[in-house]
């Protein structure tokens, strides 16, 4: 594999044996080497085929020196943390926003996430807490102090990195759905949901799932259930099937979507299950 260019420390042009040219990024990978030099591979640690004028270059060579070298850092930190593996198109966006976050507490800049931590922190609190590490590690490493809303946009970026390459702004979509939908179900109740217990995340969990596949549009894989199952619920447990009524109004009249029987029946046992166990 050839040398070609440097872009900064932790980032290089290089032109592998079938004469493709690729970015490298790893600690020093570029460091001292000169056009047509052999590179150490056993440096690189992501690699991306392109062009000379891809995006990916555009965005590697407008990254701090330092970028790389934290991103891998954190992802280093993270991935056994959640245990999920990041992509290297998740690294590039993972770098991308500490790179600008920087930016934006160089410039006395702090986006306020639509005041939805409290959202965040309750709906996905395992990223949130594994975000809380991360800005701790940047801030340390950096000698910087990021604003308290970065938590917020780094839950997002490892709810991601779980959740099947799902983009940040559709993750804060979803967020916002499964507070309203938490919101319904608490005000149908009247209670207080335990955000700690395991049959709500279990239910976070499926709710995220099922609004990733209508947000996306994907059909379902699995084979549809007798109808008269969902019959058997309402009778069986009529609040909750009322309350999952009510949430497929919320859902039709914010996103135009409709629930199928099979998507109503598995609300209702999750409702029952997460209001009979506070």
């Amino acid at each position: 594999m050839i040398f070609l260019k440097t872009f900064n420390n932790s980032a290089a042009l290089v032109k592998d044996d079938d004469g493709k040219e690729e970015i490298v990024l790893g600690k020093g990978v570029g460091f001292g080497l000169k056009k047509g030099q052999e590179i150490d591979e056993s440096k690189i640690e992501r690699r991306f085929v392109t062009t000379e004028n891809s995006n990916e270059v555009k965005q590697v060579k407008e990254f701090r020196p330092q970028t790389i070298d934290i991103t891998n850092k954190v992802i280093e930190m993270v991935e056994p943390l959640l245990q999920t593996k990041f992509t290297d198109y998740q690294f590039l966006a993972l770098a991308d926003h500490i790179d600008f976050a920087v930016t934006r507490i160089n410039d006395n800049i702090d986006i306020d996430p639509a005041n939805n931590e409290w959202e965040v922190k309750n709906l996905f609190p395992k990223e949130y807490a594994v975000a809380a590490k991360v800005i701790t590690l940047i801030n340390a490493e950096l000698g910087i102090k990021l604003p308290k809303s970065e938590t917020t946009f780094m839950t997002y970026h490892l709810v991601n990195a779980a959740s099947d390459d799902a983009q940040v702004q559709e993750t804060m979509q979803i967020t916002k759905l499964i507070s309203g939908i938490i919101n319904i179900i608490q005000f149908q109740y009247q209670i207080t949901i335990d955000t700690t217990s395991f049959s709500y995340s279990r239910f976070i969990t499926h709710l995220r799932i099922l609004l990733v596949r209508l947000l996306r549009k994907d059909k379902k894989k699995n084979p549809q259930l007798d109808p008269s199952l969902l019959s058997f619920t309402k009778i069986k447990y009529n609040k909750a099937y009322e309350t999952a009524e009510r949430i497929a109004t919320y859902l039709h009249s914010k996103m135009g979507w409709t629930l199928d029987s099979d998507d109503k029946f598995y609300l209702v046992l999750h409702i029952f299950r997460v209001t009979s166990r506070q």
